[in-house]
């Protein structure tokens, strides 16, 4: 693979992402340099545009089927354009409010740590560039990379969406199941944009930043948790790595999903998605307390989230609806907020959305 392609997938998978979530951290981060919370988020803000542009595009080309337009290629500029745009602005807009807020932020105290504490941190470096390690050279190829690798292959090479069957190459019409959770297409655009090969960056530099990122969200998750002790949070996440590692009992496992099937996105799903719905509602939770202001910020990024399980899965659809609603129930009894449980049903309105879709089209 050419230096220039990895380069363009650093660049769309780390840059762009980094720089969409700067946007939220205007709200959200209270000292403007949490890098982990603006990549997360602005990952998912990404996702969610993607699946906004893409969706619609995927049925509009299926109701084209006699004129044999290809629509691949709008999704390529289009949501590449947009996702630059919103990226540029949204660092200016931070660059803005850091040069208000430096100029009132207390003094930062730096926290000492201990020689315990870094041996755990020292650990969980090790623990998971093992991981990182195994999950390229000793991955494999699974019955499902026949279907997803396929669809994206196809559609990189073919400038269409859903219209080709992977396992014969014969003409198909799409299936709502697919082409309501285009994830295959996200790393086509990949692939078009980079000029790498498919293969290339769905087993390797997709799997490999995604699970990084796992564990980026569960690190944001343990800061909270062990907000008062964070010594203890390497070794939390010394744990988390142990059960990822032992926990490739069976292909069926979220464990062996993470690890050997991170790039498709039932995996991102189980994975990504929804922990990244308990941070944000643990982060929520905080924020309501200390009654803190840019609420609204947190149900965006809620909202923007479950539009992302849509990407990765029609099941995310169902999913999202079911764990939102026991949430944010028990979150509205629990605080005696009734404004809790309509903002979260708010939050499900895109899933509703692609639920109606996949009951419409049969």
């Amino acid at each position: 693979m050419s230096i220039t392609g990895c380069l363009i997938l650093v660049f769309w998978l780390g840059l762009v992402p980094l720089a969409i979530g700067t946007l939220p951290a205007i709200f959200v981060d209270k000292k403007r340099k949490a890098v982990g919370f603006m990549w997360t988020t602005g990952t998912i803000l990404m996702w969610a545009l993607f699946q906004v542009i893409c969706v619609p595009l995927i049925l509009t080309e299926k109701h084209d089927w006699q004129t044999h337009k290809q629509h691949f290629p709008y999704v390529v500029y289009l949501f590449g354009a947009l996702a630059i745009v919103l990226a540029a602005m949204s660092v200016v807009l931070w660059l803005v409010s850091l040069k208000k807020y430096a100029a009132s932020r207390p003094a930062d105290m730096k926290r000492k740590r201990g020689k315990q504490e870094c041996f755990f941190w020292g650990l969980f470096g090790l623990l998971l560039m093992v991981q990182l390690v195994c999950s390229v050279v000793m991955r494999y190829a699974d019955g499902d990379d026949a279907f997803y690798v396929a669809v994206s292959t196809i559609t990189e090479s073919s400038n269409t969406m859903y219209k080709i069957l992977p396992y014969t190459a014969g003409s198909t019409e799409m299936s709502s199941r697919h082409g309501l959770a285009p994830f295959p297409i996200w790393i086509a655009f990949l692939a078009r944009v980079s000029g790498c090969q498919v293969t290339f960056v769905a087993h390797t530099m997709v799997s490999t930043v995604l699970i990084f990122m796992t564990y980026v969200i569960y690190g944001q998750i343990g800061k909270i948790l062990w907000a008062k002790k964070q010594e203890y949070l390497p070794g939390f996440l010394c744990l988390i790595a142990l059960l990822v590692i032992f926990g490739d009992y069976s292909i069926y496992t979220p464990e062996n999903f993470m690890i050997a099937r991170s790039r498709q996105g039932k995996a991102a799903l189980g994975n990504i998605i929804i922990p990244m719905v308990i941070y944000l509602f643990l982060l929520l939770f905080e924020r309501l307390k200390e009654q803190q202001k840019g609420e609204w910020m947190m149900w965006l990024l809620l909202a923007a989230t479950v539009t992302a399980a849509c990407l990765c899965s029609t099941l995310g659809t169902f999913l999202m609806c079911l764990f939102l609603g026991v949430i944010g129930l028990t979150a509205g009894f629990v605080y005696r907020n009734r404004g809790l449980i309509w903002k979260t049903a708010l939050c499900c309105m895109p899933a509703l959305v692609y639920v109606a879709c996949y009951f419409g089209l049969g």
